[in-house]
């Protein structure tokens, strides 16, 4: 399923992105932001699209003029997530490449998943967290009306942030 924004085509990988991938997840400035370390190879791009990325609710973040893949958006359901979220909620997370940062595509990208979240999946509340090195991150979402919890978490299944704390952001449904 593709998703559209003004700017914007969310659509599921494709191996083909392989390349492109591997352009912006190579950077040392990106995934440690998120949690993840530098991709060393286009097999390896290849490899996490194949795998992690072909998911139902993952989708590539494309500009909708070009068509290039510069970053990616999706969700965990419960029971995937390291937040305990209900069995009616979602965690959303995302980045973007370096080159696209501060042009608001992941405020117009997160956006569309919170649409889609609460509109066409039904989820009751939505949550993300964010590393306070990357406050970017979480200022997106404060755009898009999510709210501090207090809550401080580790997310396991990051391979750079099972040690590392992160700032726990909710938006609820019925307060947005």
């Amino acid at each position: 399923m593709t998703l559209e924004t003004a700017r914007l085509l969310l659509r599921p990988w494709m191996e083909s992105d392989a390349e492109a991938l591997y352009k912006y997840a190579s950077d040392p400035e990106v995934g440690p932001r998120a949690g993840w370390p530098p991709h060393k190879s286009v097999e390896e791009s290849l490899c996490i699209i194949r795998t992690v990325f072909s998911s139902d609710h993952i989708w590539a973040i494309t500009l909708r003029e070009s068509g290039e893949p510069i970053g990616c958006i999706g969700y965990y359901l419960h029971g995937e997530s390291n937040i305990n979220i209900g069995e009616h909620d979602a965690e959303v997370g995302y980045w973007v490449a370096r080159p696209y940062w501060n042009r608001g595509i992941c405020t117009e990208a997160l956006r569309r998943i919170i649409d889609y979240g609460f509109n066409t999946k039904g989820f009751r509340t939505l949550w993300s967290d964010y590393f306070p090195d990357n406050p970017a991150s979480g200022r997106v979402m404060e755009k898009c009306g999510f709210r501090d919890t207090g809550r401080i978490n580790r997310c396991s299944h990051l391979q750079l942030g099972a040690d590392r704390p992160v700032k726990v952001m909710k938006l609820d449904n019925q307060n947005r």
